[in-house]
């Protein structure tokens, strides 16, 4: 079993929000390189604890690509992109499936950090459905489900399903 902390992955608007999540990691013992190519030849890098950033235009899918290669691999990854765009929507729903996504610097808006799943499945909690029922309802495995459900825990900064199920109640924007 993996013992190494998540990597982290942040998909940011601006090179100065990128500037301030760099800085962060740096803080927290992370080496920041520029680019999304991996030169390490060893499949996992997440002991080495680098974090790879840069811009992603709006069409490069090559670049996403090895963004999230770099990801799956145990890298951090801190990519300044319009996450509207077909690039940006492409990179946070692959990263996503790697584990949590944060948008902006430091995570202070832990509801835009949710993907559209973890979005779905909370709404369903909130109505009163089990995991497995918005799981079904969702047409997603109960073990996608519930790891949807971990990481918008750790968004959170909660540990319970029903603590992440009120506090994403308390913090969404109204419809």
């Amino acid at each position: 079993m993996n013992t190494q902390p998540d990597a982290p992955r942040h998909v940011v608007a601006t090179s100065a929000d990128a500037d301030t999540v760099l800085r962060r990691l740096a803080r927290e013992g992370w080496t920041a390189r520029s680019g999304f190519a991996l030169p390490d030849p060893a499949w996992d890098v997440a002991a080495h604890r680098i974090v790879l950033h840069g811009r992603i235009a709006d069409d490069d899918t090559e670049t996403v690509a090895l963004a999230v290669l770099a990801a799956a691999r145990g890298a951090g990854v801190v990519a300044v992109c319009d996450p509207e765009s077909a690039a940006g929507r492409a990179l946070i729903d692959d990263l996503s499936r790697i584990g949590a996504v944060h948008r902006g610097t430091d995570g202070a808006d832990p509801v835009a950090s949710l993907i559209p799943e973890q979005r779905a499945l909370l709404d369903r909690l909130a109505a009163g459905d089990t995991i497995a029922a918005a799981a079904a309802a969702e047409f997603l495995s109960l073990r996608t489900a519930n790891r949807r459900i971990a990481e918008a825990r750790a968004l959170f900064g909660v540990r319970t399903t029903r603590e992440a199920v009120l506090a994403y109640l308390r913090q969404r924007q109204p419809e």
